[in-house]
């Protein structure tokens, strides 16, 4: 489908750039990748020219055009806005809430607690060692996913998916997390739903292309 010219900002291992990468290749936008190494370098986020683009100095951003856009869930709803086939959100509006509420469990409430300036701040101000950050890391996305658990599980909405039988702004969002929690050594034992959903998603294309270790500038 002709995206008129987008280019992603983009970290290979980025939870949140991978959320992007799935809703551009399920809404079938050709885009560009643009690596941004969050590390290398004292990290590349925080160079003048990134930081002009974001003063968050986070990825992703994506460029559509000359038109800057910030904050993987916004991006997502942009798509959805500017090309509406195959939507991201569900057309009833009660369920395209439910939809919203799962992403945002996951992108407002796990993300945030286990990304790199944490992990950079409790090993800087507390002295945290590397064993330390990843219990704490397991320990928080745990605490998220028993929630989530009891939200998809048994629930009527929950389809083959988070939200019904089509991959929605929700899936995009728990992919990238449940990649980070095996990272992580977090059994998937007591989430057999997220698990179920998870692999159904990696199945499909556009997750594959999606993943971190298909990207251009992996490691």
């Amino acid at each position: 489908m002709t995206s008129g010219n987008l280019r992603l900002y983009s970290f290979w291992r980025s939870s949140a750039a991978y959320r992007v990468r799935i809703a551009l290749n399920l809404k079938q936008l050709a885009y560009e990748i643009e690596p941004v190494h969050l590390v290398k370098d004292g990290g590349q986020q925080h160079t003048a020219e990134y930081s002009e683009l974001n003063p968050q100095e986070f990825v992703p951003v994506l460029m559509h055009g000359n038109r800057i856009l910030r904050q993987s869930t916004a991006i997502m709803e942009y798509l959805d806005d500017t090309w509406p086939e195959h939507p991201l959100l569900p057309a009833v509006p009660r369920d395209a809430q439910r939809a919203r509420a799962i992403a945002q469990m996951i992108a407002c409430d796990i993300h945030p607690l286990n990304n790199l300036r944490v992990m950079k701040y409790l090993e800087s101000q507390f002295g945290a060692n590397q064993a330390q950050k990843d219990e704490w890391m397991k320990h928080w996305i745990s605490v998220g996913f028993e929630a989530l658990e009891k939200v998809l599980a048994n629930n009527p909405s929950t389809g083959s998916f988070c939200e019904g039988d089509t991959p929605t702004v929700a899936d995009c969002c728990l992919v990238p997390q449940v990649f980070n929690a095996v990272r992580f050594k977090v059994s998937m034992k007591p989430y057999p739903t997220i698990k179920r959903i998870n692999d159904e998603c990696c199945g499909m294309e556009e997750f594959k292309n999606a993943h971190p270790t298909a990207q251009p500038d992996a490691e």
